[in-house]
């Protein structure tokens, strides 16, 4: 320890120390300055400095505000992009273009706080923080602990010059930092931050150089050729053609006893050519499905008509209707013959079979048998040329491959759509019994007794034969020739000559398979039966003029109908020998055809170009619809069919076209429904329907 006057000059000197320190801060805060080192940097004023290029603005130019919009465009994406349009048939430019640019992407992993590695990572940061805090904790008390102890001294020589602050003692700041250091602070909950979220304000990426490629190749090797032709040399060539083609010949003829190489040869071409026509095959049905669906953006139109459109029209329309063109079927090589007959296919309900042919015996020429989709309406799926015009057709019910068709010259013949080749599978000749004159209408019928494929034929010459297809060929059997009655003549030798029937069109029965009706040049119908071939069983005197088609009516096993070129269209109770209804259609009449959904709707084109609907249960009277169907006057209509499944009608006319036809609603009427009261449905209801019409013109009948 030091005497006291040691002690009391440091403790003065300390004093005013701390006095003149207080001064000169007090004196600093009186005038608003700081003094000290570099109080002179401070003191001086500010200068700012303008660079030399900068504006002079005055305070209106200042205050005025500049709108600037940004906006989230990538300046290099595209904006010329077009794509084909199959609809229009154009390339068209697309107005959307994306956007979206991305710089920066990275694949990170989140931890659930309930899982195991998500307490793992809790724990070891709960242990980290209180590591750290700990730290701080014990640097914070030392620091304290030497604070005091430096301030001890003085402390003592205040109270001693008598001065009463009261200062703690080392001891007991000693005890309160024990304290503080016995009981441990619980650290506080941190929230658990996502180690892979970095983000980085200030980067930015460059962009990509587009790349480009390019390739090249050499130029195909060209050679300039140039010559002059004289007569002269012109002579000569044609010359030396004909002494190689001499040549040929001669070498032909040596090797005559060399057959068999020559057979060789021929059976390697075969094989190539076998070959060829394999991988032509595969490339048609490529190119088939490609031309199928390019018709179908082609025409989507008439499409959406066919299956969605329905004339609204009808709704303020009573008993009246109209047809709706949709599709028109036509091929260059069909340009100038005659639509002779029109079947639908009984399994494909798109497809159907038309035959071409003349019905002028003086301009006759070839035939051509042609078989359509209403999925490609631009080209047949099948074609089949002949030397002779084609006048009738058929397609088996159980084959539908089978196409059975009746020729100008007699001739029968069956096709098989199996097979590619354009002839015929089977083939009448003279020597198994063809007609000697034209085949007006062939039938398919039920297979024989021994399974054996048949069918029925009506000809010009009086014949109505039976053909069977046994071991690959065509046997015929005459069911019954025509004979007018009443005209019989007696030859002066005893004899008597019978003049032939000439038939134009026949029908067999829905349910009696023996039963037909046969139409003839003279205007009569004959009931026939297969079973007796020397007479028939009924003759109705039906026109004035050839019938054109007789057809029984899909419901009723009592009611045909029959057209003719006398313009008229009757409809015949067979038990009774006069029609029930006649219609006068003011033009020669060329096919009609009743409806398959109603046994009182029928369809009939005449020569003028109309096509006539009528609906017995609407309008007993007249038609429905008389609409002319096809582009000129001159066209004649020559047949009609209807869809089995569609409201759709096919009609074709003498210039080789097929335009297809929707019925619109009028047209297909069915019965109401009335509240609670279910419709009746079926051919039980249609027998009914067409039945009670009967009846009214027979109680007329019987009062007249």
């Amino acid at each position: 320890m030091l005497p006291a006057s040691a002690k009391a000059p440091h403790k003065q000197s300390r004093k005013q120390s701390i006095s003149i320190g207080r001064g000169t801060r007090k004196r600093d805060e009186d005038s608003g300055t700081e003094v000290g080192e570099g109080t002179d940097e401070w003191a001086q004023s500010k200068a700012t400095v303008r660079p030399p290029d900068q504006l002079e603005l005055t305070d209106a130019e200042l205050k005025e505000e500049f709108t600037r919009i940004l906006t989230a465009n990538n300046p290099h994406a595209p904006q010329n992009i077009v794509r084909y349009s199959f609809k229009e048939g154009t390339y068209k430019l697309i107005g959307f273009v994306n956007q979206l640019a991305v710089h920066y992407t990275q694949v990170g992993n989140l931890i659930p706080k309930d899982s195991d590695e998500g307490r793992r990572q809790h724990y070891r940061d709960e242990l980290v923080a209180v590591s750290y805090q700990g730290s701080q904790e014990s640097a914070k008390v030392i620091s304290e602990t030497e604070n005091l102890e430096e301030d001890e001294e003085p402390k003592e020589l205040e109270t001693e010059s008598g001065s009463q602050t009261d200062v703690p003692a080392a001891g007991a700041a000693e005890k309160v930092t024990e304290e503080e250091l016995m009981t441990p602070k619980q650290p506080k909950e941190r929230k658990l931050t996502n180690q892979f979220n970095f983000s980085e304000r200030a980067s930015q990426t460059f962009n990509n150089p587009l790349r480009d490629r390019e390739c090249q190749m050499e130029p195909p090797p060209r050679t300039n050729f140039s010559a002059t032709a004289n007569q002269w040399e012109i002579y000569d060539a044609y010359v030396e053609e004909l002494e190689k083609q001499e040549k040929t010949k001669e070498k032909e003829k040596t090797k005559t006893p060399v057959a068999k190489k020559s057979g060789k040869m021929a059976m390697r071409k075969l094989t190539s050519m076998e070959s060829q026509t394999d991988d032509i095959i595969k490339v048609s049905q490529a190119a088939k499905i490609v031309e199928r669906m390019v018709n179908q953006n082609t025409y989507d139109d008439v499409a959406q008509d066919f299956k969605y459109y329905e004339d609204a029209a009808d709704e303020y329309r009573d008993q009246v209707g109209t047809l709706l063109p949709l599709w028109k079927f036509q091929n260059d090589k069909a340009k100038r013959l005659s639509v002779t007959a029109l079947c639908w296919n009984p399994k494909y309900r798109d497809l159907f079979a038309v035959g071409h042919g003349s019905y002028d015996f003086m301009k006759q020429s070839r035939g051509m048998l042609l078989l359509y989709s209403m999925k490609n309406p631009s080209f047949p799926e099948y074609m089949f040329s002949s030397d002779s015009g084609i006048m009738c057709l058929d397609i088996h019910v159980d084959h539908p491959y089978l196409v059975a068709v009746g020729h100008y010259d007699g001739n029968v013949a069956i096709y098989n759509l199996k097979k590619p080749h354009s002839q015929p599978s089977f083939r009448s000749s003279a020597k198994s019994g063809k007609h000697s004159d034209p085949v007006w209408q062939v039938k398919w019928q039920k297979d024989d007794m021994d399974q054996n494929l048949n069918f029925f034929s009506v000809s010009s010459d009086g014949r109505i034969v039976s053909w069977t297809l046994v071991k690959s060929e065509l046997v015929h059997v005459d069911v019954i020739k025509l004979k007018v009655e009443g005209s019989t003549t007696e030859v002066p030798e005893g004899l008597q000559l019978h003049t032939v029937g000439c038939g134009t069109a026949f029908d067999f029965h829905k349910e009696i398979d023996y039963m037909f009706l046969v139409g003839t040049e003279e205007g009569k119908i004959y009931k026939c039966s297969k079973s007796y071939s020397s007479q028939f069983l009924d003759t109705y005197d039906a026109h004035n003029m050839a019938v054109d088609a007789v057809s029984w009516n899909p419901y009723h096993t009592k009611v045909f109908m029959s057209c003719s070129s006398d313009w008229t269209v009757k409809i015949w109770d067979h038990t009774i020998k006069t029609p029930m209804f006649i219609y006068d259609l003011n033009s020669a009449v060329g096919d009609v055809a009743w409806a398959p959904y109603s046994s009182t709707v029928f369809a009939a084109v005449t020569t003028d170009g109309k096509a006539h609907v009528f609906d017995l249960a609407i309008n007993k009277y007249e038609a429905i619809c008389n609409q002319p169907v096809v582009a000129k006057k001159k066209n004649k209509i020559t047949h009609v069919q209807f869809n089995p499944i569609h409201p759709i009608i096919i009609v074709g006319d003498d210039r080789g076209h097929i335009i297809c036809l929707k019925l619109s609603p009028n047209l297909r009427k069915m019965p109401k429904e009335k509240k609670g009261q279910e419709v009746q449905k079926g051919p039980a209801v249609e027998i009914a329907k067409l039945d009670k019409l009967l009846n009214l013109v027979r109680e007329v009948k019987i009062k007249t």
